[in-house]
């Protein structure tokens, strides 16, 4: 099996706010648990999902500090510090680790698009600078530059680079690099997880597992055990949620919250820009949710 050096199962986390929106620590404990217990063996912090470009550089290290506490060694943590400037990223780098984080996520600098040589002096120097292992977020629809293939091939030598987050949508761009270097890859778009995994991905980071911890696991579970048609129909059984939660024009991060403060869950506001789901659309993420737990 490929390796998998912060677990099979992440979870892209939401951060918890307050309803006056301030961080939920609590709150963060209390959803970090029951993903943990649910099945996730990893939780990637202060990504996408968790709103990092709204959040401050201060309550990025305590939301390490108080999920670690939370879940102990049950769970690998990774941070995510990209940002769009290299010595800020470095700085959010140094107060990760000692915050207590396992790795770090380091997206593409966004706004700027660096050509590819500055993308490898941009990663390189943050691996050079800390001591924790690095994924890359390879997204270029929110970035606007793609870690291209080549690149990602140069920069599997540096020792402490050791995984992808791939939200490229580029199957034979990823195959090419599974290929040529050790690098885990890791599905950052839920469709693609079983897709992904079968031809040698370490697993997923998941923003809908945010909701469905369990049923993403049961789809490796299944494949590792040779049941590759029941991990088939557990991957088409989210279809219908994956395509409300992430590909319904709101942002991953709306719909997640939207879905867990419905279910009583850890949750509470988005920060602006973003703004809240409305009604029908939160039924509509009910209904799938319920269906897809009632058929599992």
């Amino acid at each position: 099996m490929t390796s998998a050096p912060f677990g099979r199962a992440l979870c892209a986390m939401i951060t918890p706010f307050t309803e006056a929106g301030a961080l939920d620590l609590d709150g963060a404990q209390r959803l970090a648990d029951r993903l943990v217990s649910e099945g996730c063996d990893g939780l990637v912090l202060s990504g996408t999902t968790g709103e990092s470009p709204t959040t401050t550089d201060a309550e990025k290290a305590a939301l390490v500090t108080a999920v670690r506490e939370a879940v102990g060694e049950r769970a690998s943590i990774v941070a995510g510090v990209g940002t769009a400037d290299t010595r800020h990223t470095v700085e959010l780098s140094l107060e990760a680790e000692k915050a207590g984080a396992d790795g770090l996520l380091v997206v593409s600098p966004y706004y700027s698009r660096p050509p590819q040589d500055a993308l490898e002096a941009h990663f390189g120097e943050i691996a050079d600078a800390c001591g924790l292992p690095l994924a890359l977020y390879d997204i270029p629809g929110r970035t606007g530059t793609r870690i291209e293939p080549e690149t990602m091939i140069r920069l599997a030598e540096h020792p402490r680079i050791v995984a992808v987050k791939d939200c490229a949508y580029d199957l034979l761009g990823t195959q090419k690099v599974m290929a040529r270097t050790d690098l885990a890859y890791y599905a950052g778009c839920d469709e693609y997880v079983l897709a992904q995994y079968a031809i040698g991905g370490a697993g997923y980071i998941s923003t809908v597992s945010n909701v469905t911890p369990s049923h993403f696991r049961s789809i490796l579970h299944a494949f590792d055990a040779g049941d590759t048609a029941e991990a088939a129909r557990l991957q088409q059984q989210a279809c219908a949620l994956i395509e409300l939660m992430m590909a319904s024009g709101l942002p991953g991060t709306v719909t997640a919250k939207a879905l867990l403060n419905s279910l009583g869950l850890p949750a509470g506001p988005v920060r602006s820009p973003l703004r809240p789901a409305d009604r029908e659309t939160v039924d509509g993420l009910l209904a799938a949710y319920e269906e897809l737990v009632s058929a599992s």
